[in-house]
């Protein structure tokens, strides 16, 4: 399936998505929910269902005019009011060429075990204008990711079970603003200010069903499911990253087993898998240098369109905009 939120009557609605057409859950079937957090709380007894009516929409058992076309309305985040959002640092080739282009070796503990962030989820958006403060434009990035949410409460949950909290997965940018990013880890603690004014999820949700197809093996040594899926970031029409999120160093399962030791996890937590190799300028501009001492950094600008593409989950796409303020806290700085 593919689930999406938009904005109906001044609220979130839940809706599946089905040839760029919206049918919103609540009134194709009575016992579905209206809203992506309803239905998250209620997994177990609305997932069956909600299988049977998407099957029943592509097969046109149900009435193609209680569509809405996908153009005619403002899509939100799929998951609009996360409860959490984590994201993790999770592909090799990504970490290996920013460590590479700041000389510094390659942390042995990246591959002991997975590492992951908090961020601000009520910053948490879908496509259309990112808005951003001066001080973020001090280098802005962007960071092409996949992420999943969970749909069961759980608490030290084991990678071998941790498959079955995954509700579905959605494309992800987890922008940054560089400069603030870097000034504010040189104390050891962060990211924080940042991260914490955008971080972009969608265009929709897609339940683990509908990527079976899509399956591979996880790497030796590692459990929990992994897919072929082709990532790419285009910037202003042209591509500038292009990677797999088969190349994940450790799985959801994996990743989740840690998140949830000692903490409970709960439906409606966004976990991020990380920037994929060539995924980000910070990326890009570091090898780009190493390469051409003549080199030309390249950062997001006021008016840049982001464009976000994986195999299976759709296109994202996000206008960046300058927000009408002068107040700057670099300036403020001691």
């Amino acid at each position: 399936m593919k689930l999406v939120s938009y904005i109906r009557d001044g609220h979130d609605q839940l809706a599946f998505l089905v040839n760029d057409f919206l049918y919103d859950c609540d009134l194709v079937h009575p016992e579905l929910p209206n809203s992506m957090n309803m239905f998250l709380n209620f997994w177990e007894e609305t997932f069956p269902i909600a299988e049977k009516v998407n099957a029943a929409i592509k097969d046109g058992r149900i009435d193609s005019t209680k569509g809405i076309s996908l153009n005619d309305v403002q899509l939100l985040a799929p998951i609009p009011f996360p409860t959490s959002c984590r994201d993790s640092y999770n592909f090799r080739q990504h970490v290996e060429a920013v460590s590479k282009s700041r000389g510094v070796p390659m942390l042995a503990e990246f591959d002991q075990f997975p590492i992951f962030y908090f961020t601000n989820h009520h910053c948490i958006q879908g496509p259309g204008e990112i808005q951003c403060m001066p001080d973020h434009f001090e280098q802005l990035d962007f960071e092409l990711e996949a992420a999943i949410v969970i749909c069961k409460q759980g608490r030290n949950i084991v990678a071998e079970e941790a498959d079955h909290y995954i509700g579905g997965l959605m494309i992800m940018n987890d922008m940054s603003a560089r400069r603030l990013q870097m000034e504010e880890m040189l104390l050891n603690l962060g990211p924080s200010k940042g991260k914490d004014f955008s971080t972009v999820i969608g265009p929709c949700l897609v339940t683990l069903d509908e990527l079976e197809n899509f399956e591979v093996a996880a790497k030796e040594n590692h459990v929990g499911k992994n897919w072929n899926l082709s990532m790419k970031c285009f910037v202003n029409g042209m591509q500038v990253s292009e990677g797999n999120l088969s190349d994940m160093n450790f799985t959801f399962a994996e990743i989740i087993e840690r998140c949830s030791y000692g903490a409970t996890i709960f439906p409606g937590d966004i976990i991020g898998s990380g920037a994929v190799s060539t995924g980000c300028f910070l990326e890009l501009n570091g090898t780009g240098k190493l390469n051409d001492v003549n080199y030309t950094e390249q950062w997001l600008q006021e008016g840049d369109v982001i464009e976000m593409e994986i195999d299976g989950l759709g296109k994202l796409k996000n206008t960046i905009i300058k927000e009408e303020s002068h107040l700057s806290i670099l300036a403020k700085k001691k």
